[in-house]
């Protein structure tokens, strides 16, 4: 395992992948920065460019309608009032129907109504009325809406106030000023001493009627004021969509590259145990040449007469049956929770108890049980592969021992391996060469952990180099099935190749007629 390349492989594998989008996204960055400044800076100039615009406008709009307002009432004065005084020699009077006596002037009443035909000709910017509940006989009767009677008669009740209406019609807003008309002391006496009023008991301060000034604004024109801003908008929504687009390439480079990373990821998990690869991945573990020293179980198998049995077969076969038995072996291993160390020629390298322990007992547990699924798998494996027409499938020695060892990232800073080393790893490697085919040999360490799950006989004690004191091994018979019964058969031979577990067997009448029938052909043969 070699973690420091593997994280500058995948840092160069995740470069690779997003340089060409990248690389965009670099040479635009400049541009983006200089956007983002022109964002900034444009909001407070094209709001302050947009109120000129609208000041300017407005302003020009009400000096065009008030010079037409102007003009009309200097029209008015002078051709209805001033010719006809001068025409009258001097002889001019006031009087509501002027225009039917010659000399005759309007009243302030009649004024204030053709005035706001005056104000309102050639020009829709403003407009004048002059309202009331009492006109003059011979004078139509006011159209009033609802906002100036209401408007009429809340003036009437209190004069001292002014009154504003807003409302918008289609593309035009408009407002209403009103204002109220007050009667004079002329004004009294005029409207009660003439025939044409319909009221004769006006008072000094009464509310004659009202006067309204409106004003309308197309909006078209306010918006056609709003061009800078309008501009900017598109300006902004221009570079958001731009944006918009930049982030999903991004995006999508971004999930191109984690699909990359994470097949990459897969591949690699193929080279390392799992628990070493989630402590990677996780980061848990850091690609440094560092070791702990732990209490394991450690586990070695191989292939008796591997050589011979490789000489036998064609490369190609061989090949497969090889990776069926790793992959087998590999998946009862990691079924029980080992670390899988690691494939050595056609050995089997597997320890219990790191990165992550259960205990030393339960480690010790796990690893005798695995050894014991693992030769059970194998004679299944055998007998199809003898079917398949191998002569001399796979018989596989087993060797578990349980001690301290130094564990961690061993190598160099360029390539590192995380394994084991120690006199109790090399004790296991022992004790699996002189295991019998298709049987597992325990230290008397590991067998201490599990006398109370497995049945187990001790043999010769051996010498180990490196370790001072004589070694007992103890050969696994299988599991425990009450007191001294074991329950696992094995035997491995000339013309045999018997593999019974009776605690997997399901149908104990075909067993016992099977070895029954075994039994008699066998007398036959070789008479005892």
């Amino acid at each position: 395992m070699d973690p420091g390349p593997i994280y500058q492989k995948l840092a160069y594998r995740s470069f690779t992948i997003l340089t060409d989008r990248q690389g965009i996204a670099r040479a635009l960055t400049p541009l983006m920065a200089l956007l983002v400044v022109l964002v900034l800076v444009g909001l407070p100039l094209t709001v302050w460019l947009s109120l000129r615009e609208i000041t300017n406008a407005s302003l020009e709009r009400q000096a065009t309608s008030l010079s037409m307002v102007i003009t009309g009432i200097r029209s008015f004065y002078a051709s209805n009032v001033v010719d006809r005084v001068l025409a009258a020699h001097g002889h001019a009077f006031v009087t509501a129907h002027y225009l039917e006596h010659p000399g005759g002037i309007p009243i302030p009443a009649k004024f204030s109504l053709e005035l706001g035909q005056v104000i309102g000709n050639d020009q829709a910017t403003y407009r004048y009325r002059f309202i009331s509940h009492y006109p003059f006989r011979g004078t139509p009767a006011h159209p009033i809406n609802a906002f100036e009677n209401a408007a009429l008669a809340s003036l009437e009740r209190d004069p001292h106030q002014a009154l504003t209406n807003v409302t918008w019609t289609g593309m035009s807003s408009q407002v209403s000023y009103v204002t109220p008309i007050i009667m004079h002391a002329g004004c009294v006496a005029c409207h009660n001493s003439s025939p044409a009023s319909p009221k004769h008991d006006w008072k000094v301060g009464d509310v004659r009627g009202i006067q309204e000034l409106i004003v309308t604004q197309p909006l078209a024109f306010d918006l056609g004021d709003f061009r800078y801003l309008l501009i900017y908008l598109v300006f902004l929504a221009i570079i958001g969509i731009g944006a918009l687009a930049l982030q999903r390439r991004q995006s999508q480079a971004l999930v191109a590259a984690y699909a990359s990373l994470s097949a990459i990821s897969k591949k690699i998990s193929r080279y390392i145990s799992p628990q070493i690869y989630d402590a990677i991945f996780s980061g848990k573990s850091d690609a440094e040449l560092s070791t702990k020293r732990k209490k394991l179980t450690i586990f070695f198998s191989d292939i008796k007469d591997f050589t011979a049995t490789s000489e036998r077969l064609q490369a190609e076969q061989l090949a497969v049956l090889l990776n069926e038995y790793f992959t087998e072996m590999a998946a009862i291993a990691l079924g029980y929770g080992g670390t899988l160390d690691k494939f050595v020629g056609d050995a089997i390298l597997v320890f219990f108890g790191d990165p992550e322990t259960s205990g030393e007992s339960e480690d010790a547990i796990a690893c005798v049980f695995m050894a014991l699924a693992m030769q059970a798998r194998l004679v299944e494996l055998n007998a199809r592969w003898r079917a398949q027409g191998i002569e001399h499938p796979f018989q596989v020695r087993m060797g578990i021992n349980t001690g301290y060892c130094n564990v961690g990232n061993f190598g160099s800073a360029q390539r590192m391996d995380y394994t084991i080393i120690g006199a109790e790893a090399n004790l296991a490697a022992r004790l699996e060469s002189i295991a019998e085919p298709g049987t597992i040999v325990v230290s008397y360490e590991t067998y201490a952990l599990v006398r109370g799950t497995v049945h187990a006989h001790a043999l010769e004690p051996i010498r180990v180099k490196g370790i001072s004191r004589d070694v007992v091994p103890y050969k696994i018979d299988g599991y425990i099935d009450g007191p001294e019964s074991p329950t696992v058969f094995s035997e491995h031979g000339g013309g045999i190749e018997f593999y019974l577990d009776v605690h997997a067997v399901t149908d104990p009448q075909a067993a016992r007629t099977v070895l029954e029938d075994a039994l008699r052909a066998l007398d036959e043969r070789h008479p005892s």
